[in-house]
């Protein structure tokens, strides 16, 4: 294992966690944030950072797919909770990195209807999937050092161009905040899903490579991956944090993130601006459908006509929902956030731990007691706030919507209590 193939998958990593929410969330949070943003950025890469490095490092231990994630709560709940995982991925952050290349890199130069951006893009899309034994390499060799190149530039330009003062904060809690806002990155579900197009990457091109190196080698370029999601993340909201007095609060996120980029390239801004938020979406885009088509392609007995036609669909998928603007996706999606980011978490926290202290009941009753609390986060995202707050104001952390927090910790205590004592 040499340290440019660790290198290239670490770019491959970044590169395919790195997408359209990724890039025009920070943004808006340090702006918003003002002099708490170091707050916001602690919150935000607890979700965003730690928690997707810690199921890519569940992945260097696994080295399977996303139903070994949970397959110990039982293999009925594992298919359940990867067909919807899988569902979610395509259905929303996949659509939303054409939605975000549309407002940002297509709509400033052409006018053309978001239709069409849509569908060139998932062409392109498929074509990658396709060629699937050459993603790791085309993905970490060139398209991942051109994204950083670019955004390194933003956030330096706005550093030394900008006085470092900041205005005051909008949020009453910016923690909080800033770790609801990284669900909406997909981040832990990103971790799941792509981590298992790694690992399929790396056997296509590894297959007699012991387990033991291949496990260090996930691991690696996993923490590389991770250090360098945390210097772009914390980077773009120090840099939304320095323009919190130059733009109106209304703004969008993607509008945002354009003044900004203005302000510190000047004006080459929209051509650069353009070919950042084309790679970084199209890569994201790539993983989620190549990680889905691999699934499918694994349960109908590797059937390359499985993975082409789960690839198709993935891709009519993006082209339907890609057409919407960003900032409707972004709220169609909290609600299934709400429901299954909790579990994800917790699964992957689990496959980090030992079997020591994740065996197969103690997996049931954290994920049980997880699902049972993270309801009411649901039906308050569809709107039954003020209905369910009678309930939710009993809850420890229910108001900073992290209710199934606790019980989960509760339940995982008790569990390994009552496992450790019949030994």
């Amino acid at each position: 294992m040499n340290k440019k193939t660790v290198a290239v998958t670490a770019f491959a990593l970044f590169s395919l966690f790195f997408g359209a929410g990724n890039l025009i969330l920070p943004p808006l949070l340090g702006f918003k944030s003002g002099e708490l943003w170091g707050w916001v950025t602690v919150g935000f890469c607890i979700s965003a950072v730690l928690i997707p490095i810690l199921g890519i490092l569940a992945h260097a231990k696994l080295q399977g797919t996303m139903f070994d994630f949970a397959k110990k709560v039982s293999p009925t709940f594992s298919l359940i909770y990867c067909y919807i995982v899988y569902t979610i991925s395509i259905a929303l952050p996949s659509p939303r990195t054409a939605s975000v290349t549309h407002e940002m890199a297509i709509q400033p130069v052409w006018d053309s209807s978001p239709l069409l951006t849509s569908l060139i893009y998932f062409v392109l899309v498929y074509v990658f999937v396709i060629n699937r034994s050459k993603i790791l390499d085309v993905v970490g060799k060139w398209l991942t050092p051109a994204i950083l190149i670019i955004l390194i530039s933003i956030v330096v330009l706005a550093t030394f161009g900008q006085n470092l003062q900041f205005g005051a904060s909008e949020f009453n809690n910016s923690f909080s905040h800033g770790l609801l806002e990284g669900y909406q990155t997909f981040d832990a579900i990103g971790a799941v899903v792509v981590g298992g197009v790694i690992i399929i990457s790396i056997n296509l091109k590894q297959q007699n490579t012991p387990y033991e190196l291949k496990k260090k080698l996930i691991a690696r370029a996993g923490i590389f991956a991770g250090l360098g999601l945390f210097l772009v993340y914390a980077g773009l909201i120090f840099t939304g944090a320095l323009f919190n007095d130059a733009f109106d609060h209304d703004i969008t996120r993607t509008l945002l993130l354009s003044g900004v980029s203005k302000e510190t390239l000047g004006n080459n801004a929209t051509f650069f601006l353009s070919v950042l938020v084309s790679l970084a979406c199209f890569t994201t885009a790539v993983g989620i459908v190549t990680g889905t088509a691999d699934f499918i392609k694994g349960r109908f007995n590797e059937s390359i006509l499985a993975y082409r036609i789960t690839a198709f669909i993935g891709c009519v998928l993006g082209v339907l929902v890609g057409q919407f603007n960003v900032g409707y996706i972004i709220a169609v999606a909290l609600p299934a956030l709400m429901f299954i980011y909790p579990i994800t978490i917790i699964l992957i926290l689990l496959n980090v731990l030992s079997e020591k202290w994740a065996s197969p009941i103690v997996f049931r009753s954290v994920v049980v007691a997880t699902i049972l609390f993270s309801i009411p986060d649901f039906f308050g995202s569809i709107g039954y706030g003020e209905i369910i707050s009678p309930f939710t104001q009993w809850i420890p952390l229910g108001e900073y919507h992290m209710g199934w927090l606790l019980p989960a910790l509760v339940i995982f205590t008790l569990g390994n209590w009552v496992e450790q004592s019949k030994n």
